[in-house]
């Protein structure tokens, strides 16, 4: 049944893949089941993945809430890290270029939300919004013309709130707004 490894090797993708082959048909349905009973995170992939509900995108943009804009009357902590790992698991579980390009963008949103709501000078989280809004971009100008602008719409008007939040974020949201949008007007 199960492949006995030396207690030094972690097990691989490989090792699972030779223990799946002991399983008929209602085990492995019974493992999924374990998996997505086992957490939201498993839930939203497959579910993402098998197109499954309504909005496949909401549980992402939940989790980058909740990370990216925190609810600091609660003790709720930031987490740039757990925000942007929302956007890969959507990347993992489907990653269509236009959820994507939602994600990225939300993350945005929610992360200006967030500084125009309360004073803070974090260097780290202006730099991965920074981060964030160039590979919103870059996503945006990979999707097909007809799809563009009402993304672009929206890194507009997210580009003229920098100026609301201080340190140089507007300057740097200009810059990467013009590299893009002159680079598509060239092509």
């Amino acid at each position: 049944m199960a492949v006995v490894r030396s207690k030094n090797i972690s097990p691989s993708w490989s090792d699972v893949k030779t223990a799946l082959l002991d399983f008929d048909r209602a085990g492995l349905r019974g493992l999924v089941q374990d998996l997505y009973t086992a957490s939201k995170d498993n839930q939203a992939f497959l579910h993402a993945r098998l197109g499954l509900g309504q909005d496949h995108l909401q549980p992402f943009k939940s989790s980058i809430s909740r990370w990216i804009s925190p609810d600091l009357m609660k003790g709720q902590p930031i987490s740039v890290s757990k925000a942007k790992k929302a956007i890969a698991d959507y990347k993992k579980a489907i990653g269509r270029p236009a959820g994507m390009a939602e994600l990225s963008i939300f993350y945005c949103e929610e992360a200006f939300g967030f500084l125009e709501s309360c004073s803070m000078d974090d260097e780290k989280y202006f730099a991965a919004l920074i981060h964030m809004y160039g590979r919103s971009l870059e996503i945006v100008s990979s999707l097909p013309p007809t799809e563009r602008s009402t993304y672009l719409e929206r890194l507009g008007r997210l580009r003229s709130r920098g100026r609301n939040v201080g340190w140089v974020v507007e300057e740097e949201l200009n810059s990467l707004w013009h590299d893009a949008v002159d680079e598509q007007q060239g092509e």
